[in-house]
Formats: C-alpha cells, sequence, structure tokens
C-alpha cells in the first residue's frame, strides 16, 4: 500500500533487517547499481546504498519500492538532485 504525505509526495521509508536485507519506500528512480552500491532517486534527495554482494531483488517503480539483500555497510543521502540539477552532474558529484 502506498502512503502519501500532505503535499502528495510518497512517503519515504528505509527498512534494514540485519544489516542483510533492505526494503525502501518513496524510490523515484534508480540511476546505477552494482555490487558494491546502489544510488536511487527517492523523495528525500539521492541515497547511496555501500555494500557487498547487494542485489536488486524487487524493483516497483510504479509504487516507489525497492527491496535489496546483500550485506549493507552504509547509506549516504545527498540534496543535490532535489534542487533540479541534471543527474550526470549529480553523479560526477557523487563520484569522486
Amino acid at each position: 500500500m502506498e502512503d502519501f504525505n500532505r503535499d502528495g509526495a510518497r512517503l519515504h521509508r528505509v527498512t534494514l533487517s540485519n544489516r542483510k536485507s533492505c526494503s525502501v519506500n518513496g524510490v523515484k528512480d534508480v540511476l546505477a547499481f552494482d555490487v558494491h552500491e546502489i544510488l536511487l532517486e527517492t523523495e528525500q534527495g539521492m541515497l547511496m546504498i555501500k555494500g557487498e554482494d547487494l542485489h536488486v531483488s524487487r524493483l516497483t517503480l510504479d509504487k516507489g519500492e525497492v527491496d535489496i539483500d546483500g550485506h549493507v555497510d552504509s547509506f549516504t543521502y545527498s540534496d543535490a538532485g532535489s534542487s533540479g540539477q541534471k543527474s550526470g552532474s549529480l553523479l560526477s558529484k557523487l563520484f569522486r
């Protein structure tokens, strides 16, 4: 079930269980992913998830949901994408 805030945007929620499985709601897009990093555009800005053996097990962008398996080391948020910048320039800033 999708939850929305007062502005009509999806609520953003991150649920992590034992650093092995993660569920993220309020996802607008998946910009990049590999076994070490996943970059998501969310309702609260860009979210980079770092870890080992990361795998996107379920992706439902029409509902804004992503499930991730693997060993999660960190979550890092960036508000740079919220100001309307192009994702190419944002990616270059995040991967410097």
